[in-house]
């Protein structure tokens, strides 16, 4: 379990450093094409997953609650496959998470009741909106399993972050790692910008401090000899 002050120090800093911080140890982890419903809003937390499937054609079964499972600090993350057809998340769900302390949504789908997500001020991220209920459409099928969210994998307790850039997701067996990372390269590129400031050439700044290797893996000490 991914400690509390590792998921704090994450909500600090912005995706596209913890992208690159990824990028260093050749882990996909950005969730291509779920954008914010909702902007200026920065998250992080634990990922509590969800997942749909279509309903059956022949027994229609009840509509399930789940989100008093999840606790204060998790992100919900949904797998809807993608379906743009049918909603899985609106008004009552984001009233209920504002209120028991989650800290934001994922959907690999749409959503519906965006004038209530946006009066709330709750993070939603997801592949656009429409209103057509999942009811009927689609049904549960897992919480907190491995999902599936625009081809990269997210388990229970993976951490979430998530801003106007979109959402990354870090697993959670790396996040000391990436951390570290990620924040070394968030304090190389603030350099960077200080320098720019100074009316540095951004070719000067960038080479002073390494810009275009801050996302490689960098080299082993046996590595380094050989060279």
């Amino acid at each position: 379990m991914v400690s509390r002050k590792i998921v704090e120090e994450f909500e600090k800093l912005p995706t596209s450093n913890v992208s690159d911080a990824l990028d260093r140890f050749r882990i996909k982890g950005g969730l291509e094409g779920i954008v914010p419903i909702i902007e200026g809003v920065r998250i992080a937390g634990t990922a509590f997953t969800v997942r749909f499937i279509p309903a059956s054609q022949v027994e229609l079964k009840p509509w399930v609650t789940y989100i008093d499972k999840a606790q204060p600090g998790d992100v919900v993350v949904i797998d809807n496959g993608g379906r743009t057809y049918c909603t899985v998340w609106g008004g009552l769900l984001s009233a209920r998470a504002k209120e028991i302390g989650i800290k934001g949504t994922v959907i690999d789908g749409v959503c519906r009741d965006v004038d209530v997500i946006k009066a709330l001020r709750y993070p939603v991220f997801s592949r656009g909106r429409f209103m057509m209920t999942g009811k009927d459409r689609v049904q549960l099928a897992g919480l907190n399993e491995p999902v599936n969210i625009a081809n990269v994998l997210v388990k229970p307790g993976d951490i979430i972050v998530a801003d106007d850039n979109g959402v990354v997701v870090v697993p959670q067996e790396k996040a000391e790692e990436v951390l570290e990372a990620a924040l070394e390269i968030y304090e190389k590129e603030s350099e960077i910008l200080e320098e720019v400031k100074k009316g540095v050439p951004l070719a000067e700044a960038r080479a002073k401090y390494g810009y275009g290797e801050l996302q490689r893996p960098k080299a082993t000490a046996g590595q380094s000899q050989q060279k």
